[in-house]
């Protein structure tokens, strides 16, 4: 039995894969069926720690990338999509899976074109409230489609939709309790609140958290992901915010990058986070139960993460501002909002917890494998 996973060029459209193969792995051994084998195909590797983690072969193809603004990079990556389509179909005659789940973005359309042809069964994952235009066209064909907001339901046929929520990965399901304060040299006394801006950082949310930390560092503690690209400058800004104030600078706990470790440490100190509102993002936070305040990016940059935070917002497990209007006093203003009324903190825990879908990667896993098993006899 062979599986073969596609999508990438984000975190976004990656990860749910590798949650989802963690799954299967854990229903197999359940259910005493014969292991699969697994593949991942895309023009880059994305997380090679992790496919091999979880023993996805990687498999690379070409993929040309549609922007949605006039370039004449659109016009060459025409031809490497061709190729791309070429190199699928020659790997897919030789791989012939069972079945094939694309979750989406550019580097999946090869790989959906090449099983379309073969008349191999797709599933689609559908990450954000409007899918992709990849996985709006492979709806039309897929046998099953699941879809992380139910707003997503909507463009593809009722027949063929799921709502599963967003698959997360073990690491980042769990927050983590043992040892958490020592790790971080935090006080558990103190209010933790956590803020990410997506693996390579955020220069939006940077610039507002170091203006307000003056007003939220009395207070609080923060545990502060940057983007490894800004962590020199942001630790000398914040030595300069509070004018090298010892008490204060201990409170305060930039890092780089959180690895699946210090992120599962992280959540666990954490009584709220600022976060961008990508899929996984939201549903992660969701997934720990903590209120969150919600910065999606612009709308002309990203069409996804503003009706994503809103769609969350409605569970009332979070606050949506939006990046014109985060301003330090307004970041200040908020976190004291949340803090200083439990009955608004308990509300918004309980809206987070209504959210969460952790049962996300089992459901899609145990459809791939009936699929699978169905193809395969």
């Amino acid at each position: 039995m062979k599986i073969l996973f596609t999508g990438g060029g984000s975190g976004g459209h990656f990860y749910p894969i590798i949650a989802i193969a963690e799954a299967m792995r854990d229903l197999v051994r359940e259910q005493k069926v014969l292991e699969p084998q697994l593949y991942y195909a895309a023009p880059t590797p994305y997380d090679r720690d992790s496919l091999y983690a979880n023993d996805i072969t990687f498999v690379p193809t070409a993929a040309g990338k549609m922007r949605n603004y006039t370039s004449i990079l659109n016009f060459f990556d025409l031809f490497k999509t061709a190729w791309g389509i070429l190199r699928s179909l020659i790997r897919m005659f030789y791989l012939y899976p069972d079945v094939v789940l694309g979750s989406g973005g550019y580097a999946s359309f090869p790989t959906l074109v090449a099983a379309r042809i073969f008349r191999i069964p797709v599933v689609i994952y559908a990450t954000d409230t409007v899918p992709s235009r990849v996985n709006l066209w492979a709806g039309k064909f897929a046998v099953k489609v699941a879809i992380s907001f139910p707003e997503a339901g909507s463009f593809f046929p009722k027949e063929k939709v799921a709502f599963t929520g967003n698959p997360i990965r073990k690491a980042a399901l769990l927050p983590a309790h043992e040892g958490v304060w020592e790790f971080l040299h935090l006080n558990p006394d103190i209010p933790v609140i956590l803020v990410v801006g997506g693996s390579q950082g955020s220069q939006a949310l940077n610039e507002c958290v170091l203006g307000a930390l003056p007003a939220l560092l009395p207070k609080y503690q923060i545990i502060h992901q940057t983007g490894e690209a800004n962590i020199k400058e942001v630790e000398g800004r914040a030595r300069v915010a509070v004018n090298s104030d010892p008490k204060l600078l201990e409170r305060y706990k930039p890092f780089g990058f959180l690895n699946d470790l210090a992120m599962r440490m992280s959540s666990g100190a954490a009584k709220l986070v600022v976060s961008r509102g990508g899929a996984g993002s939201i549903f992660e936070i969701s997934a720990w139960g903590v209120p969150s305040i919600i910065v999606p990016i612009p709308e002309p940059l990203s069409h996804d993460q503003t009706k994503n935070a809103f769609s969350y917002a409605r569970s009332g497990g979070a606050v949506v501002v939006e990046q014109n209007n985060f301003t330090p006093g307004l970041l200040a203003a908020e976190v004291d909002r949340i803090f200083e009324h439990p009955e608004i903190y308990q509300a918004m825990s309980d809206g987070a917890h209504s959210f969460a879908r952790l049962d996300a990667a089992r459901a899609i896993a145990q459809a791939l494998l009936n699929i699978a098993l169905a193809h395969e006899s």
